[in-house]
């Protein structure tokens, strides 16, 4: 191809030089644009023409290959302005289809030369709109299309006309703005609505009856849509993307209205896409991609992964008329010599004879030379033309083969680069779904370490606080012996203040006491002294007198000195006594100085005691309203991690109620079975832990520090038992009829509601005192209440009824054998009285094979009277014999029924060989009723074998008696087959008078009997079948069969 386009670009540039004389000079660049101008309206016009047939592709692709060259589209829209567009719908449609294919595939410039026509096109559109049926309504929505898509790419410029990109330049176009890419989907709607309606236009204008898609017309309505194909597979796939992004960065809820629109448009494209696929036009000419059954779950972000994105192939085209190559040679060499007529070549020679060099009329010979070398050249030029054209010629076949090569390669590699874009956007999907997980499971990695690491240190700062609570406490308990100690020094101050103020007030006292004395005492000195110097005075008197009179008075003299003497040793006393009154006044006086000095110390010492102890009190009051506000900062967290747990066991709660509601909807749960006793035994226990629950909370109400234990426990067990209930409630609605089973069930589920209800108003501490279990309570009773009518019939005998029900059973089952032997042998009796002959002797034999039975069923009595008996006494231990049967009440029920059947088929046996030897009834009854007896006594023996011991004398008897009563029961079955063949009459069968007609009659009537006989026998073997079913579960239920035992001896 390069040796061909450089052979073009040499070819123009060398005639010119030798031919410009010839020429005139022409401009080549203006022959150029005038040949490709007229090209161009040559291929316009052969693509865009009135004929109802599809445009055919060298014609688009010289339109398009001329838009490259052009690089734009102003000659294109030239062409078009020229044609009718608006007065033929087919020349308009086919217009639409060529701009469709321009826009895809044309130079980047097309859309932007093409916008300037945008208002015509308008017009145009709503023009054609007026129309309902035909091409017009299909050029009123292709022209809509085309508008739309002008306008997308203006909008869009990123987006190339065939709308192919890869997952970045995706990106790239949205800025990486959630925004933009919200804007970017809701134009992509807009456009890929548009591509639908054009879609469902051209299905709906054909007629899809017939083969369409072979006939011209319908080829030329088809034919657009391929490149409608194109369009929406890149739009459906950006869509898909965009939409996954914009969940991964927006909320589902504001994201409806894109999900809702998508989903509407994927129904459509999948059904025209479907219906495309299914038509022969498009088989031969695009590979349709089949869309997913089900549309993307935008929701989840691994469905990415999933995603195929459609891939549109257009296989090589083949070699025909139709795809035959665009450009011819003479469109691509242009030689600028203008191709002259034949006849004027040689017009000169047919007037002056030939160009010879020898011919003498050769003018052109005058020149010489320089004639020749032109000549030369021009041949030259000639043949390296001619080479040159079959050099291109060659090429051009060449090119054409490796064009179409290469178109096969490009399909290949393009197929190729499809399904690796879709396994590397599957591969891409999944690395992205693991690095998901990846980054899930490392979030939930540090999450748990997280969460461990919170755990350590929370139990780090439980110890912590723990051993500062210990701390505290030893610390407050320090406190508190401290002041107990300064309250008790105080009260010691205080009583020594006290003390000291008495001893103060006492030292007061005597001190004014002494005070006293001793005013007192200088008084009387005072007296006394005044009296004594009274006395001297008139001592001095007397003496004066005396002196007066010692002359006359001489006698007296004598007791006058005497008296003397005797004051002066008064007075001496008296000043003795005096200075022991001052020295005891002083010695008093020193002593209150030291007391009161005393008195000071004490004083000054309880002075600074009590601010001592008043600054300590204030400092104790300090670290005690501390320690408080940390105490109830503590109580605070010890409440909150009470309630905590108790959230925790209330959620636990739920749980465990919510694991029980969903295994009753699981379907295996319907193979589960239960019976009615321990549904009733649950629901007593959960009526008892609903007491316990309600206590415990009305303790936790009362005291939140001290019952949270108990409510925890509390809420956990009835949770356990409740959901326990509902499981069982609904396995043992498996066992009863529809209607029951139904009630059991709602009631069942009405429970569960209740208590979640229940453990819903526990969360809260607002609701908590108001939780009111009373509907739980009421539900729980009527599960109760249903149970208590499922359960079998021999449960409602009370307990104490079952010891003397068994000893009664077994005694009316001896009475009834007596009863039994006594009539039989009256029947005996009565029969040898009446009877004689055979009938006697078959008589005998029968009563005496039911004495025998009887006999032999009444050691088998006494054998189990004997057996139960040791049963009774080795597994009863200190318990009574009552307390025993009620403890083992079904292996009692199942004693007392073998002994009502022995009983009872000895008596029917009595009657039925009462009712033989009167000759009324049945041999067959008889044996019957043999069989019946032995088998009420296997039960019998079976009953009283469960629990015996396996070494047991008794066990050992029983057993040789109940085989007693095998042969009694094979001799009284044996005696009666006897004794019938003996009675019956034997008819002989004398055929010798019969014809043969009559034995025919005779055998025909005995083939009927036959048959009568034999259907009934089938009728009677599945009534008795019936029967037996009916009675194993009447038997069952009354029985209590099935149910579990929860020991066995």
């Amino acid at each position: 191809m390069d040796r061909v386009k450089s052979s073009i670009q040499q070819v123009p540039n060398a005639i010119p030089k030798a031919l410009i004389r010839r020429t005139g000079g022409a401009n080549s660049l203006e022959l150029e644009k005038e040949n490709f101008e007229r090209s161009q309206a040559v291929s316009i016009n052969k693509a865009i023409n009135t004929q109802e047939v599809a445009v055919k592709e060298k014609h688009a692709r010289t339109c398009i290959l001329g838009t490259h060259h052009e690089k734009g589209a102003h000659t294109f829209w030239a062409a078009i302005n020229r044609l009718p567009l608006s007065s033929n719908a087919v020349l308009c449609w086919k217009f639409c289809h060529v701009f469709h294919k321009l826009l895809r595939d044309g130079h980047p410039n097309v859309i932007k030369d093409s916008m300037r026509n945008k208002s015509d096109l308008m017009d145009m559109s709503r023009m054609w709109g007026h129309l309902s049926e035909g091409y017009g309504k299909l050029c009123s929505v292709y022209l809509k299309l085309l508008i739309t898509k002008m306008e997308f790419h203006v909008k869009n410029p990123r987006f190339p006309g065939n709308l192919q990109m890869s997952n970045r330049q995706l990106d790239e176009a949205g800025e990486n703005d959630v925004n933009n890419f919200f804007q970017l989907t809701v134009e992509m709607f807009d456009y890929l609505e548009c591509e639908l309606n054009l879609f469902l236009g051209v299905f709906s204008s054909l007629d899809m009856s017939r083969s369409v898609s072979v006939t011209a017309a319908g080829q030329c309505r088809l034919a657009p849509l391929i490149q409608v194909i194109l369009d929406s597979s890149h739009l459906y796939d950006y869509t898909v993307k965009l939409l996954f992004k914009l969940h991964s960065c927006l909320p589902a809820e504001t994201l409806q209205g894109h999900r809702d629109r998508f989903q509407e448009q994927f129904k459509k494209l999948k059904s025209l896409f479907y219906r495309s696929s299914n038509l022969q036009y498009f088989k031969r000419l695009i590979q349709i991609p089949q869309l997913p059954e089900n549309p993307p779950n935008f929701l989840r972000a691994s469905a990415l992964s999933e995603h195929i994105s459609p891939v549109v192939v257009i296989p090589a085209e083949a070699s025909s008329p139709e795809t035959e190559h665009m450009v011819e040679t003479e469109d691509l060499v242009d030689t600028d010599i203008p191709v002259l007529p034949a006849a004027v070549e040689t017009k000169f020679d047919d007037l002056f004879g030939t160009s010879a060099a020898n011919d003498p009329f050769n003018f052109s010979g005058q020149n010489g030379l320089r004639k020749d070398d032109k000549d030369r050249m021009i041949e030259q030029l000639t043949r390296e033309i001619q080479a040159l054209k079959e050099e291109l010629e060659s090429f051009r076949l060449e090119s054409g083969r490796l064009c179409g090569a290469l178109r096969g390669r490009v399909s290949e590699l393009e197929a190729e680069l499809a399904e690796q874009s879709h396994l590397s956007m599957q591969a891409l999907g999944e690395s992205e779904f693991l690095k998901a997980e990846l980054d899930d499971l490392r979030r939930a990695r540090q999450d748990t370490e997280k969460e461990q690491r919170t755990l350590t240190e929370i139990e780090k700062k439980a110890q912590a606080n723990e051993q500062r609570y210990t701390k505290l406490k030893e610390k407050y308990s320090e406190l508190v012996q401290n002041h107990a100690d300064l309250l008790r020094k105080n009260a010691e101050v205080t009583r020594q203040m006290t003390v000291a103020q008495a001893a103060q007030d006492e030292v007061e006292v005597v001190r004014r006491e002494m005070q006293e004395k001793v005013k007192a005492a200088q008084e009387v000195a005072q007296k006394q002294e005044q009296q004594q110097l009274e006395e001297l005075q008139g001592l001095h008197r007397e003496l004066a007198s005396s002196r007066t009179e010692l002359d006359t008075l001489k006698t007296s003299v004598a007791s006058s000195q005497q008296s003397s003497e005797e004051l002066t040793c008064q007075v001496s006393a008296l000043e003795t006594q005096r200075a022991e009154l001052a020295d005891s006044l002083a010695q008093k006086e020193a002593e209150l100085a030291g007391a009161g000095e005393e008195l000071g110390r004490v004083q000054s010492s309880l002075a600074s005691e009590r601010e001592s102890g008043v600054k300590m009190a204030e400092a104790l009051q300090n670290q005690l309203n501390e320690k408080e506000s940390r105490e109830q900062a503590l109580e605070s967290q010890l409440v909150a991690a009470r309630w905590a747990t108790l959230q925790g066991a209330v959620e636990e709660a739920e749980r465990i109620l919510q694991d029980s509601l969903a295994q009753i909807e699981d379907p295996a749960h319907i193979s589960c079975t239960s019976s009615a006793d321990y549904l009733a035994s649950r629901c007593q226990a959960s009526l008892s832990c609903m007491d316990r629950l309600q206590t415990a909370r009305d303790f936790y109400l009362a005291d939140n520090t001290a019952g949270v234990c108990d409510l925890v426990r509390a809420v956990t067990q009835c949770a356990h038992l409740v959901g326990d209930t509902i499981i069982q409630g609904s396995a043992t609605s498996h066992m009863v009829p529809v209607d029951q089973a139904d009630a059991l069930s709602d009631s069942v589920k009405a429970c569960g509601s209740e208590a979640l209800a229940l453990l819903v108003q526990m969360k809260q501490q607002e609701s908590l005192a108001g939780a009111d279990s009373a509907q739980l309570r009421s539900t729980l009773l009527g599960i109760q209440a249903t149970a208590e009518k499922l359960r079998p019939r021999g449960l409602e005998l009370q307990q104490g009824e079952l010891g003397d029900l068994v000893e009664q059973e077994m005694a009316a089952t001896s009475a009834a054998v007596e009863s039994a032997a006594t009539r039989i042998e009256e029947m005996l009796n009565k029969s040898r009285a009446v009877d004689s002959g055979v009938k006697m002797e078959v008589n005998e034999r029968i009563l005496a094979s039911c004495t025998d039975l009887m006999q032999a069923i009444k050691v088998l009595v006494l054998s189990s009277k004997d057996l139960q008996r040791d049963i009774v006494e080795s597994g009863r231990g200190a318990a009574s014999t009552k307390e025993f049967y009620v403890k083992n009440s079904r292996w009692t029920e199942g004693l007392i029924s073998a002994s009502k059947a022995v009983g009872w088929g000895a008596t029917v046996m009595v009657d039925a060989a009462d009712l033989v030897v009167q000759g009324k009834g049945k041999y067959e009854e008889l044996m019957v009723c043999s069989h019946e007896i032995a088998a009420s006594t296997a039960q019998l023996v079976a009953a009283s074998k469960v629990k015996a011991d396996k070494d047991s004398g008794n066990l050992k008897r029983l057993q040789q008696a109940s085989r007693g009563v095998t042969q009694a029961t094979a001799g009284v079955v044996a005696s009666t087959k006897s004794g019938k063949s003996q009675i019956e009459e034997k008819d002989t069968m004398d055929f010798s008078s019969m014809t043969l007609t009559q034995i025919k009659r005779q055998e025909m009537d005995s083939q009927v009997q036959v048959l009568e006989l034999e259907t009934r026998l089938q009728k009677e073997r599945e009534r008795l079948g019936e029967l037996r079913k009916k009675h194993y579960e009447l038997a069952g239920v009354s029985e209590g069969w099935g149910e579990q035992e929860e020991g066995t001896g």
